[in-house]
C-alpha cells in the first residue's frame, strides 16, 4: 500500500476567540474529527481520494458549525444559494453545483454531476432538479438556516447601511469547507463546498463551483481546495495556481501554498486560506485571518485539528 494523506478545512472566517464558548468551540473540533475519520476509514481501507474526500465534505455539509450545507450562510434576500465542486486528479474530470436551494448534500450532487459527463457545472433550479432526478435528499430551504447564520446576516447588512463591511468580522462574512487527499495508488482527489458569503447578493456565484480557482487536482502534483474571497479566487484561479507552481517551478506544497495566500493575494487586503496536499503525502493548510478550521492526518496515520494556533492530536 502507498503512502496516503488526508486533510480538510472548515473554513477561514472561524469565530474570534472569544466569540464562542469552550463547549462550543469543542462541538466544531468534534466534528472536524468526525470528518477526518470519514475520510480517513476510506483511505485507510484501499479506497478512492475521491471517495475520500466526498466522505469527509458530507460530514462537514450535515455539521451547523461550518458554512456549507446545514448551517450555511444566507444571501441578501434571507435565503441560501448552495455551491460545491469535486474534482479527479487522475482523470481531470470535475463536476461542480451552484445556485441550488434544495440539495442536502451539494458536494454528492458535484460527484453525480462529474460521473454522468455531461456537464462541469449545473446551477440554480435545473441543479435541484438534476439531484432529484439522481435520487438525492432533497429538502426545503430553510432546513439550511441556522440562529447563528441569521444572525450573521442580520450583522452584515448593519455593517452595509453604515458603510463598514471592510471591519466585519471573518466569520460574519463567510467560510467553506474542503477535503484533498492522496490514496494508496497515488492517486489524488479534491473536493469544496459552501454557503457563499453572508448577504451576497442574490445569483452571486463564487469560487468554489469553480475548477482550477477553489478546487483542484492532478495527479502527480497536488489537491487543493481553498476558503475564502472568492471573486479573488477566481480572479487569480488560486487552485491552479497552486498546483503551477509546483509542476513548473519545482516549489514544495507549503511554498506553494504560502506563495499565494501570503503574497499574491496579500495586496488586497481579504481573508484566505486553503488545504492542499502533494503527490508525496506532504501537507500545506496557510490561512491569513485570525483561524481556520483545519484538520489533517499524515501518511503516518496521526490525526490533529486545529482551530487557531492551537493544534490538537486525537
Amino acid at each position: 500500500m502507498g503512502k496516503i494523506a488526508l486533510a480538510i478545512h472548515g473554513g477561514c472566517g472561524v469565530m474570534a476567540k472569544l466569540g464562542l464558548t469552550e463547549a462550543e468551540w469543542e462541538a466544531a473540533r468534534v466534528d472536524l474529527a468526525h470528518a477526518l475519520r470519514a475520510g480517513w476509514a476510506v483511505l485507510s481501507s484501499n479506497g478512492s481520494a475521491l471517495d475520500a474526500v466526498e466522505a469527509a465534505v458530507v460530514v462537514m455539509e450535515d455539521s451547523p458549525h461550518f458554512n456549507a450545507g446545514y448551517g450555511a450562510a444566507l444571501n441578501a434576500a434571507g435565503d441560501h444559494e448552495l455551491e460545491a465542486s469535486i474534482m479527479n486528479g487522475t482523470t481531470l474530470e470535475a463536476g461542480g453545483i451552484t445556485l441550488a436551494r434544495r440539495i442536502r448534500n451539494p458536494i454528492k450532487a458535484a460527484r453525480r454531476v462529474m460521473e454522468k459527463g455531461e456537464a462541469v457545472m449545473m446551477g440554480g433550479p435545473a441543479a435541484d432538479d438534476f439531484a432529484r432526478v439522481e435520487g438525492l435528499d432533497i429538502v426545503e430551504n430553510a432546513y439550511f438556516t441556522t440562529e447563528k447564520r441569521v444572525k450573521a446576516l442580520a450583522a452584515m447588512k448593519a455593517h452595509a447601511e453604515e458603510g463598514t463591511e471592510a471591519v466585519a468580522s471573518e466569520s460574519e462574512k463567510h467560510g467553506t469547507v474542503g477535503a484533498v487527499a492522496l490514496d494508496a495508488a497515488g492517486h489524488l482527489a479534491a473536493a469544496t463546498s459552501t454557503g457563499g458569503y453572508n448577504n451576497k447578493p442574490v445569483g452571486r456565484i463564487g469560487d468554489t463551483p469553480i475548477v482550477g480557482a477553489g478546487t483542484y487536482a492532478r495527479d502527480g502534483v497536488c489537491a487543493v481546495s481553498g476558503t475564502g474571497k472568492g471573486e479573488f479566487f477566481i480572479r487569480y484561479a488560486v487552485g491552479h495556481e497552486v498546483a503551477s507552481r509546483i509542476g513548473y517551478l519545482n516549489e514544495t506544497v507549503e511554498q506553494a501554498a504560502s506563495r499565494v495566500i501570503h503574497y499574491d493575494l496579500k495586496p488586497h487586503g481579504i481573508g484566505a486560506g486553503l488545504v492542499a496536499v502533494g503527490a508525496d503525502g506532504s501537507i500545506a493548510a496557510p490561512y491569513n485571518t485570525d483561524g481556520m478550521f483545519r484538520g489533517w492526518v499524515t501518511s503516518e496515520g496521526q490525526f490533529f485539528v486545529a482551530t487557531h494556533d492551537q493544534v490538537f492530536a486525537l
